[in-house]
């Protein structure tokens, strides 16, 4: 069985960004989001397990929610109401169930990137 990843990387700062509140959705045929988990990245920008994994890991569409705007300002930046960037939210498919899937987020408080990673 596949399952599905994340790593959080600051590159602002140059460093993996912990304490990031990370949400889980799973996408119903007709569009509506149905929680499926929560976790913080660790020390080292990632999760303690798979977001995803064994029999709940299943085709089909996902948004990750990456509460950065929070992250930002408990590093101490600065910055303006409302915030360009607070909550990072990446649509992604899972088309093979057998498969890795790795989605990091690099991320500043002006800018994010994205790939599916390995």
């Amino acid at each position: 069985m596949g399952y599905l990843t994340t790593h959080i990387l600051d590159t602002t700062r140059g460093v993996a960004a912990s304490g990031v509140i990370i949400e889980l959705y799973k996408l119903a045929d007709d569009g509506t989001r149905n929680w499926v988990a929560e976790t913080i990245s660790n020390t080292d920008g990632r999760c303690d397990a798979p977001l995803l994994e064994g029999d709940a890991f299943l085709a089909g569409c996902y948004e990750l929610a990456f509460s950065v705007g929070d992250y930002f300002a408990a590093q101490g930046v600065e910055l303006p109401e409302p915030r360009f960037l607070d909550v990072v939210v990446l649509r992604f498919g899972i088309s093979d169930e057998d498969s890795h899937y790795h989605v990091p987020l690099l991320v500043t408080p002006y800018s994010y990137s994205t790939y599916r990673g390995s």
